[in-house]
């Protein structure tokens, strides 16, 4: 006989958005930035961080028993992870993009139900708004957050890839859609003898170059305008594509795909990387969730497998295909042409 069946897994993520909230209205407020200072009592840090007294004892306290917060002799203060992660003052920090689930997502997702019987949008494009991306490369200050937020959510990734793969045997490397060029910085920090290239529209390049010249890459890695579905992709040893694939459509992300092999030489290497969704579909929940986010964000993106991928891969000549797991979620399948 197996155990009895008990309610508390039901209960925990049915309520989930509970502990969701806290920790994303925590980084809204900058709990752990203020806190990365110094620890502090809960008077001092109430008044700091603008809470009412009412909750501010209950909010902190959540956030200790959640594991985001310590508390020791009546002062709060940050765990390794939140020290290391969520500190605005870090290169390490990843809030950026819980930022963006704060102000944008958490409130889409409350469509989820619509989303699942229509099979559309539930972003800004269900009331008529312009594409998600269109919004985004139209408004500066929008488009900075958002390169930023996508640099603290991938570098994990980014380093596991710059250390990982075997750029030994290449010279020249491409990203297709950069973002700040995180990926790219990683692999050339690692791999001194790369020069690399960051190919996406002209709004990016100015945020891009200032990155790029903040980790002393200038001279190794430029910016080359174009759009990757109008424009041939420029030709290098290895072309790259990080939380990409996932935005587009089945054609769409046949077209890219095919577009990389035209511009690879012979044993050039097409590497892309998502959350990739474990082939039984039974695992990897984060994945499988990301590419429900990709319906409520996009008109036709959806995560896959590596095996799906790798079909892709295939159809367009890559004669060679791998997947290698990278930290967390993400996964990257490579294509040998």
């Amino acid at each position: 006989m197996g155990e009895h069946p008990t309610p508390e897994h039901i209960m925990q993520i049915g309520f989930g958005f509970w502990a969701s909230k806290t920790l994303l209205s925590a980084v809204e407020m900058g709990v752990f930035t203020e806190l990365a200072k110094r620890p502090e009592g809960l008077v001092e840090l109430t008044g700091r961080l603008g809470l009412h007294s009412r909750s501010a004892r209950d909010f902190l306290d959540a956030l200790v028993a959640l594991g985001f917060l310590e508390r020791r002799d009546g002062k709060y203060s940050n765990t390794p992870d939140t020290d290391l992660f969520l500190d605005k003052h870090k290169p390490s920090y990843i809030g950026g993009i819980l930022e963006m689930c704060n102000h944008r997502s958490y409130g889409h997702w409350n469509h989820l139900t619509e989303g699942l019987r229509t099979g559309l949008p539930q972003s800004e494009l269900r009331g008529g708004g312009a594409p998600v991306f269109e919004a985004l490369y139209a408004d500066p200050a929008r488009l900075k957050e958002f390169l930023k937020a996508m640099s603290g959510v991938s570098r994990g990734a980014n380093m596991a890839i710059a250390a990982k793969f075997p750029w030994a045997q290449y010279a020249t490397v491409v990203d297709a859609g950069p973002a700040q060029g995180d990926l790219l910085t990683q692999v050339l920090l690692k791999n001194e003898h790369l020069q690399g290239v960051g190919f996406d529209l002209p709004e990016v390049g100015p945020i891009f170059e200032e990155y790029v010249e903040a980790n002393g890459l200038s001279s190794r890695l430029r910016f080359q305008a174009g759009s990757f579905f109008s424009d041939a992709l420029p030709k290098a040893d290895v072309i790259m594509m990080g939380h990409i694939l996932h935005d587009w459509n089945l054609a769409e992300k046949r077209m890219l795909i095919g577009k990389a092999y035209e511009a690879l030489p012979k044993g050039g290497a097409l590497l892309v990387y998502d959350a990739i969704i474990d082939d039984d579909r039974s695992k990897n929940a984060f994945g499988l969730m990301m590419s429900m986010h990709m319906m409520i964000e996009t008109h036709g993106g959806f995560d896959y497998t590596g095996a799906d991928c790798q079909g892709w891969m295939r159809e367009a000549g890559f004669n060679a295909t791998r997947v290698e797991h990278l930290v967390g979620p993400d996964s990257m399948v490579v294509g040998i042409k």
